[in-house]
């Protein structure tokens, strides 16, 4: 027996701390019409008040002053249900078996009554399905089953075990009509519950995609910086190995501080190697074949620079896009990390070019000056069909952290005619400029590319180009693949301004 009192304590204790309670499980507010459901709800409550006041007073025969406090007492259950439906579904069940054990007499003694529907008249009936389809909505579907046992053995006991007469019996028919509204509601809440959580996961794994992308573009910033400062170690490694060469009789300490130098260049460099084993993917991912990180079927290739520019833009004309290309000013001794990085910068926007933009014109502007290198990648609006984007929406990001990197800044945004345009800057030696001079782009700045001229019947003879232009690349105004210039709107000159830091 102890274990059957066992049971039998727990399951009251259990029944006791859900269904003992008056703790607050309100409605959530609709985003548009926010009081709807608790209009609606009110609504029912008082239709349920006025049939129920009538009902109790002329079919139950509880006189005028008890039936109708038994009235308003069922209704302002069913609007205590938006907020408290525990207790709402407790003040309701109550009302109802007292409503029914009190008529029970009147109904026993008066074989005239036209047997009316007991223990659960049709106003009560309503009022309690309302009440335990609000509590479904709200608590856990333990406490729902909970609630719906406890009506239903209610019933029964009332109607099965007292009994009456003189009475059509409703008990059957309410206790089913309370397990499909409670079966109801915990299906809408179980739903509701389960788009909240398909929302949170969809918001972090969108998180956790963006946290992820950020680290693999800062390990791959990592593994070329490495390749960078490992190129340096193996110079100092082989100049301090043939110093000794140089000098005629050189003495026994400048040939062990040398061999030091040496041996401490060589431990530095297998560490970077170690690192770089770990950190170096075999084959990254290069869908438009413009090269990536490593060199893709070459992934211990030398990292590239500015000097492989030229092949970088015949690849993407390779690719479908129709390219021009202008330098202005004397390229200076940058150091292998600015000029990797340049070539990343550049990489990545003809590569969104070529998934956002198929068959745009693009133009690529680089000038050199004092301050350092300008960049500057503008497509216009696409000529063919958009596809779907194989890469993982990140780039400008990876702009911006390299750009960073060095005390630059990337600047990118739409063109008002549909193209899109990527402003980079990249400083000398790494030092970031006063903010007063970061300029930035104009505001009225806008680059246009104007459909092709007819052309004229008698075509003039093409004036050769001026001496002294860069190689391969026009001295004067970018130019079009349709052969119109590149002019800039508002009333800005063709030309941009020398050593613009945005550019």
């Amino acid at each position: 027996m102890n274990g059957v009192e066992e049971r039998v304590t727990r399951v009251l204790r259990v029944l006791r701390h859900d269904l003992w309670t008056l703790r607050a499980d309100p409605l959530p507010p609709s985003v548009w019409l926010r009081w709807l459901p608790h209009g609606l709800v009110c609504l029912v409550a008082f239709g349920t008040l006025v049939a129920n006041g009538d009902f109790l007073s002329d079919r139950y025969q509880l006189g005028t002053q008890f039936g109708p406090l038994c009235a308003v007492l069922q209704g302002v259950a069913v609007v205590l249900a938006l907020w408290r439906p525990v207790p709402a579904w407790w003040l309701s069940t109550v009302v109802t078996v007292v409503v029914a054990l009190v008529a029970r007499g009147r109904l026993f003694h008066d074989p005239h009554s036209g047997d009316p529907s007991w223990p659960w008249g049709p106003p009560g009936l309503i009022a309690q399905c309302t009440v335990l389809l609000l509590l479904s909505l709200r608590v856990p579907t333990r406490v729902s089953v909970e609630a719906l046992a406890l009506t239903a053995l209610a019933t029964y006991v009332v109607e099965g075990v007292i009994g009456g007469a003189n009475y059509g019996p409703s008990g059957t028919l309410a206790v089913t009509l309370f397990a499909v509204v409670a079966l109801l509601g915990t299906a809408l809440r179980g739903r509701r519950e389960a788009r909240h959580q398909l929302v949170e996961q969809a918001g972090i794994t969108a998180e956790e995609r963006a946290r992820r992308t950020l680290l693999e573009e800062r390990n791959r910033i990592a593994r070329e910086l490495h390749d960078v400062v490992a190129h340096h170690m193996s110079v100092i490694s082989i100049q301090a190995q043939v110093a000794p060469h140089l000098v005629e009789n050189p003495s026994v300490e400048l040939r062990e501080n040398l061999e030091g130098i040496r041996k401490n260049a060589l431990e530095a460099l297998t560490e970077l190697r170690r690192v770089l084993g770990v950190l170096r993917s075999e084959n990254p991912e290069d869908p438009y074949g413009l090269g990536a990180a490593g060199g893709g079927a070459a992934p211990h290739a030398p990292q590239p620079t500015l000097d492989r520019l030229d092949a970088l833009i015949d690849n993407t004309r390779a690719a479908g896009l129709d390219v021009v290309t202008l330098v202005r000013g004397k390229a200076p001794e940058y150091q292998p990390g600015m000029q990797l990085s340049a070539y990343r910068i550049v990489q990545e926007a003809l590569s969104n070019a070529l998934r956002h933009a198929p068959g745009s014109q693009v133009r690529v502007e680089v000038t050199h000056d004092r301050r350092g290198l300008s960049l500057e990648v503008t497509n216009s609006r696409p000529r063919g069909p958009v596809r779907s984007s194989p890469g993982a929406g990140h780039g400008l990001l990876g702009m911006r952290e390299r750009a960073v990197m060095l005390g630059g800044h990337v600047a990118a945004h739409p063109t008002l005619h549909g193209g899109f345009t990527v402003l980079a800057f990249l400083p000398k030696d790494g030092a970031a400029l006063p903010p007063g001079e970061d300029t930035g782009p104009p505001a009225d700045l806008e680059l246009i590319f104007p459909e092709p001229r007819p052309k004229p019947p008698t075509p003039e003879p093409t004036p050769e180009p001026a001496a002294g232009s860069a190689s391969g690349t026009p001295s004067g105004p970018a130019s079009g693949p349709s052969g119109n210039p590149v002019r800039p709107a508002s009333g800005s000159s063709a030309e941009p301004p020398t050593g613009d830091a945005t550019r």
